[in-house]
Parts: C-alpha cells; structure tokens; sequence
C-alpha cells in the first residue's frame, strides 16, 4: 500500500498524473522499485531497519544508489544526483544492476515484463533521483520526508 502511495507521490515528481496509467510516467514502477527494495509487499512502512537495499530502511534511495554504483553504472548514477547533466542508462544496464528477484517482483507489481520494467525503470530513474537530491547529495530520512521537503 505504501509503495503504491509512494508511487503517486513519483508520479507527481516526475509530472505525470500519478494515476493507474500503465506507461504513463514513472510513478508507479519507480513505486513498485521502492517498495520492493525497502522489503516488498508493506512497502516502505513495514521495511523497519532490517531489510531493503543494503539495510537502506525507510530510505531506499542510498541502498539503490549503492547498488548502481557497484554495478558499474557509478558515473550515471552520480550524474543524477549531481547537479549537472543526467547520463542515460539503457533497461539492460538496470536489468544487470538489480537483483532478480528484486526485478521479478517491480515488474510483477507493475504488471508488466521484466525486461519492461528494466526498460520503464531506466527512463524514469534518472529524473526522479535527480529530483530527490536537489543538493548535489542523497538526503537523509525517509524517502517520504525527502518528497516532503522538496515540495513535491
């Protein structure tokens, strides 16, 4: 339930309606993303501290961030959270980047491909990470706090 909250908060973010509108923005597989890496079906509230990217808790951004870089995709990564140009990523290198599991459950949530989800995740994550770190760093807290706080 969260993620799908989450999700609306993204698809506001990125412009779009937020809605249910399968290829229309990121929101909801940027949702489904986060839900499952802050530990699935409860989404960012049941994640606690344990689970999630690298025990990213209620902020999976860092945990993502971490994931992308030791996949080799640090210099697109950091472009996003930088403050000048954001560098592309294809849906193979996310596809690469994430866990299986991790990708088989976004795009189960999604409703969509795998490969789709790769896909829709690469157009619409750099946008939304750039969006998320207005300072040039990941912020702190929770991923809903950091929404918050940009005003978005």
């Amino acid at each position: 339930m969260a993620g799908n909250d989450l999700g609306s908060l993204l698809g506001g973010l990125l412009g779009g309606s937020g809605g249910q509108g399968g290829s229309g923005g990121g929101g909801n597989i940027l949702g489904a993303l986060l839900g499952a890496l802050t530990g699935g079906g409860g989404g960012a509230q049941a994640a606690g501290g344990a689970g999630g990217a690298g025990g990213a808790g209620n902020n999976p951004l860092g945990g993502l961030m971490d994931m992308l870089t030791k996949s080799g995709l640090a210099d697109q990564a950091q472009s996003w959270v930088g403050t000048g140009d954001n560098k592309p990523v294809s849906g193979a290198e996310i596809a690469k980047a994430l866990p299986d599991e991790t990708l088989a459950k976004v795009a189960e949530q999604a409703g969509v491909t795998p490969q789709d989800a790769a896909d829709q995740l690469a157009q619409a994550l750099p946008q939304a990470v750039d969006k998320l770190t207005p300072e040039g760093s990941v912020p702190s807290g929770s991923l809903e706090d950091i929404i918050k706080q940009q005003n978005l």
